[in-house]
Parts: structure tokens; C-alpha cells; sequence
């Protein structure tokens, strides 16, 4: 069971990899754009998010 638990706990590890590694602005981006897209889904809009993704970037590379 801890074998288990502990191959689990390495594969989110290393999902988590490239998030953890980014560079700060990046991190940023991917927070806001996690944030809009559970926004969405707790509202369960079905409209296009493109837009919004965009709007994201661009502000964090001004």
C-alpha cells in the first residue's frame, strides 16, 4: 500500500514538473488560466475560451 502511495505521489510529482520549474511569469499565466477555466466549469459555460487565454498572455508580457 505505501509502494502505492508513493508511486502516486512521484507521477503527480512528475506531471507537476514543468509547472514547478517555470519561470515565474509563466507560473502567473498558468494560475490565471487555471483559474478562468474552473471559473467556466463551475459555471459550466460552453462558450470559447481563446479570447480569454489571449487576453492573459498579453497582459503578462507586457
Amino acid at each position: 500500500m505505501l509502494k502505492t502511495v508513493m508511486k502516486k505521489q512521484h507521477n503527480i510529482d512528475e506531471v507537476q514538473e514543468p509547472i514547478t520549474s517555470a519561470s515565474p511569469e509563466v507560473r502567473q499565466i498558468i494560475e490565471q488560466v487555471w483559474h478562468l477555466e474552473k471559473s467556466r466549469l463551475d459555471k459550466k459555460s460552453l462558450g470559447h475560451i481563446n479570447e480569454d487565454i489571449l487576453a492573459i498572455v498579453k497582459e503578462a508580457v507586457k
